[in-house]
């Protein structure tokens, strides 16, 4: 029946990629291209392992959805307030430049002026999946050329809306009123997305997090599915509805738990996507026209490289930056099919023709990966992948500091890191909490310190330091030993209720270990000893050796702590020592005032 067809079409797929993926890795060819390879492994010119590879294309959209939903969480309004000449002189240029050559090649070959446009509309478009993918593996999203790139696909996204218009005002049955209700209707949704999620996306997501933690990953994964669906109701790009859901996240105190929620969904649907478009590779047609196809796909890279390098010139990229953006933009992309299937239906393009440029896109997607490869490896210093420092101030999202818990403890700790300016991020689980801190001021996010996934999200691999200050003595134990296994390298600064949870934590290795009343007690017993009429100076004195003393005496209580009548006795030697020092020199010399709280 079909439920065992679809069972042996998932197992294909999971085998294919578990296989082809890790080799392809091995040997420097990235996961992109294993995925392309499983897919025409298992496609219909391979094994034949599935019948109707086009509703797994459609389905495997879905994956380029929820990677544009991830990118909007990491873009927040201000930092796309500085990419907007980027995004639209780059984009704008980009696409209008590219349409105009590509329709001029096309028209040259016999197209028709309508079906021209239609192609170089279509062939402008790059492949965000592809794209973005390979840049987040090679770690260049942030590089100058990267934030190039990205924003150039982000205006190609955004003009898939007036792309579609366009069709529409082509088709020989659509009127020009009828265009213009269709771009107000489009922009109409927008519009209501925006407003909508400003308001209501935060006050859900609150309860949806107090409902537990299966709700709140339903919840956003509902919140990716309809923004999605609501595009896609109105015939706007998908991507850019969870885009937009993203980007109004991005500075919500559920940030990282919702990039985290969303990762496994992510990264499985997208190789699902790669893995369709290698199915999707006809290669019947290229069997019967290499030819034709692989000139036409020259012809693609090769007119949209020169492009983007002459932008990315006038752009103000340096020369091996601009080669870079070349190199990752030329190919056409996943938009293309859905261009070009609504131009065929509207009878604006051929069927044969449609299906020739789908190969020729196909092809250049398939060939993107290898571009890189031989730019990676003809060229392994590369000048151009400086940080952008424009960007890079807006929005620090390399923590030097993470800080687990926000009770009084953690706040005091983070105020003065705010007002130095040192950048942290601070995550705390209890949501009446994090709302008291919220409305301060305060940034803090929302989640499980020990979510791997969320710790990745909140870049702590990146960090030097974790403040471990959550509640209650286990949690506190449990979330130090998460960080030491996972994060060896990073300090651990760890708050302990009383000497045996500091015991505790010194099996663990912690770094520095502070008793969250010790300090305040401390200099409650200076006060008490001056309103007994000490000095100020030799009541700090007393203060200071007794506090000295009591540390070694941790330590030496820490190593006989197991042993009842050891640690007894060990109490009761240091005591005696410390009485009979003071009866010796009750006014001690200053000590060094550097020692450290």
């Amino acid at each position: 029946g079909r439920a065992s067809v679809t069972l042996a079409e998932v197992f294909a797929f999971l085998a294919a990629t578990c296989v082809a993926v890790p080799l392809f890795r091995m040997f420097g060819f990235g996961s992109v291209l294993g995925y392309l390879a499983a897919g025409i492994a298992i496609g219909p010119y391979g094994l034949g392992a599935f019948s109707d590879v086009d509703s797994v294309l459609h389905a495997a959209e879905f994956g380029v959805v929820l990677l544009l939903f991830v990118i909007g969480l990491e873009l927040k309004p201000s930092r796309l307030w500085v990419m907007r000449r980027a995004v639209f002189g780059l984009g704008t240029a980009q696409v209008m430049i590219s349409a105009a050559g590509l329709g001029a090649i096309a028209w040259r070959l016999g197209q028709d002026p309508s079906a021209a446009v239609v192609i170089g509309l279509g062939l402008a478009l790059s492949s965000t999946a592809f794209v973005l993918q390979m840049l987040a593996e090679r770690k260049e999203l942030t590089t100058q050329y990267g934030r190039s790139t990205f924003a150039i696909l982000l205006f190609q996204d955004l003009a898939v809306i007036p792309i579609l218009a366009v069709l529409a005002l082509l088709a020989p049955e659509a009127g020009e009123a009828s265009g213009a209700g269709i771009i107000l209707l489009k922009l109409g949704s927008i519009v209501a997305l925006v407003v909508g999620g400003r308001y209501l996306l935060r006050p859900a997501f609150r309860l949806a997090a107090a409902a537990g933690d299966e709700i709140f990953t339903a919840a956003a994964l509902l919140t990716v599915v309809g923004s999605a669906y609501l595009m896609y109701l109105v015939d706007i790009s998908m991507a850019l509805g969870a885009f937009i859901a993203g980007v109004l996240l991005a500075e919500s105190e559920f940030r990282h738990q919702l990039e985290a929620e969303i990762e496994p969904f992510k990264g499985l649907l997208l190789g699902l996507f790669f893995v369709a478009v290698g199915m999707s590779a006809e290669l019947s047609l290229l069997a019967a026209q290499p030819l034709t196809i692989l000139t036409l796909t020259v012809i693609l890279l090769a007119f949209k490289g020169v492009v983007l390098f002459g932008l990315g010139k006038l752009g103000g990229l340096p020369t091996a930056g601009a080669r870079d953006m070349a190199i990752a933009l030329p190919q056409g992309g996943e938009f293309a099919f859905v261009i070009f299937g609504a131009a065929v239906a509207k009878g604006l393009l051929a069927a044969d023709v449609a299906d020739l440029l789908i190969l020729v896109v196909t092809v250049s997607m398939i060939a993107t990966p290898l571009l890189v490869l031989t730019k990676q490896r003809l060229f392994r210093q590369a000048p151009g992948s400086a940080p952008s420092p424009t960007y890079d101030t807006i929005d620090d999202d390399e923590p030097r500091i993470i800080i687990a818990g926000m009770g009084r403890f953690a706040q005091i700790i983070a105020r003065i890191l705010h007002v130095r300016g040192i950048p942290f991020t601070a995550i705390e689980s209890d949501l009446d909490q994090l709302e008291i801190v919220r409305k301060f001021g305060n940034k803090v996010y929302f989640g499980d310190v020990t979510d791997l996934g969320l710790l990745r999200a909140a870049h702590a691999d990146r960090a030097t330091l974790a403040i471990i200050a959550v509640d209650g003595v286990e949690n506190s134990l449990r979330v130090v030993e998460h960080f030491k296994t996972h994060y060896p390298r990073l300090k651990i600064f760890a708050r302990a209720r009383d000497r045996h949870h500091a015991h505790q934590l010194m099996d663990l290795s912690a770094d520095l270990i502070i008793r969250e009343t010790y300090v305040s007690s401390l200099e409650m017993a200076a006060a008490v000893l001056e309103s007994l009429g000490d000095a100020p100076e030799q009541a700090r004195r007393t203060v200071a050796r007794f506090r000295d003393s009591d540390e070694a005496l941790l330590a030496q209580e820490h190593a006989v702590r197991h042993d009842e009548s050891k640690h007894i006795q060990t109490v009761a030697e240091a005591t005696r020592e410390l009485e009979a020092l003071f009866e010796a020199d009750p006014c001690p010399p200053d000590p060094a005032s550097s020692r450290q709280d």
